[in-house]
């Protein structure tokens, strides 16, 4: 039987899923309970393959970079998507709306300088 990956949100109403049986296929043992996944499983498809390469090239964005053939603004905007998904930064105001100009260098709205012009304005304020 094919195995697939985990289902992590209702079809229906989009709220998480909640595990409630865990079977073992060597010895036939079955838990049943209610189990909450860590913050891993309950990445979208996206961030768990940044996750992915991120941790291959050990950490450095320079090298996710490389693989990924995007700028390092980009890959840096994903990095913190990645964090904010796993809740690991509460997002403010200042990251919000760092995370849009970048959103907008990425969508080709901006070009670089103009990105760094509001980004260099963005740090002086914060």
């Amino acid at each position: 039987m094919k195995i697939l990956p985990m289902p992590t949100a209702c079809p229906v109403t989009g709220e998480p899923l909640l595990v409630t049986r865990l079977e073992c296929d060597a010895s036939g043992v079955v838990i049943e309970g209610r189990f909450t996944p860590n913050e891993f499983a309950l990445l979208q498809a996206d961030h768990l393959e940044f996750l992915r390469i991120f941790v291959k090239v050990r950490g450095n964005l320079k090298e996710v970079e490389r693989v990924l053939g995007l700028s390092y603004p980009t890959v840096r905007l994903r990095f913190e998507k990645l964090l904010l998904a796993l809740g690991y930064e509460v997002a403010d105001d200042i990251l919000e709306e760092r995370t849009g100009i970048l959103d907008r260098l990425e969508a080709g709205d901006i070009d670089a300088e103009e990105a760094a012009r509001r980004l260099n304005a963005l740090a002086r304020k914060g």
